[in-house]
C-alpha cells in the first residue's frame, strides 16, 4: 500500500522498533551483581524465593514497587507513536 513519502513497510518499521527499544529499557533495568539479604533502602530482610527468583535483587517487594510507580511517570516520550506526523 503506498503511504505517501514512507516505504511499503514504514509502519510495521516504526512498530519493531518502539518493542525493540522497550525490551532494550527493561533489560538495562535488570540488577546485576550478588543480590542482598537485606533491602538497601529499608533493610528489610529480602525472601529468599526473591532472592532466587530475581537473581542481583537488591530491594524488598515494597521499595521495588515504590521505585517502579517512580519510573513509570518518566517512561519517556513515544517517538514513533505518530504515524500521521512521521509518514507524510
Amino acid at each position: 500500500m503506498a503511504t505517501g513519502w514512507a516505504g511499503d513497510g514504514a509502519v510495521q518499521d516504526q512498530i519493531d522498533a518502539t518493542v525493540k527499544d522497550a525490551i532494550k529499557r527493561a533489560r538495562s533495568q535488570l540488577p546485576t551483581g550478588p543480590g542482598l539479604s537485606h533491602c538497601e533502602e529499608c533493610d528489610a530482610e529480602i525472601p529468599e524465593a526473591r532472592r532466587k527468583a530475581v537473581p542481583g535483587v537488591r530491594l524488598c517487594i515494597a521499595c521495588q514497587e515504590i521505585r517502579d510507580r517512580e519510573q513509570a511517570g518518566a517512561a519517556g516520550y513515544n517517538r514513533r507513536g505518530s504515524k500521521d506526523s512521521q509518514l507524510r
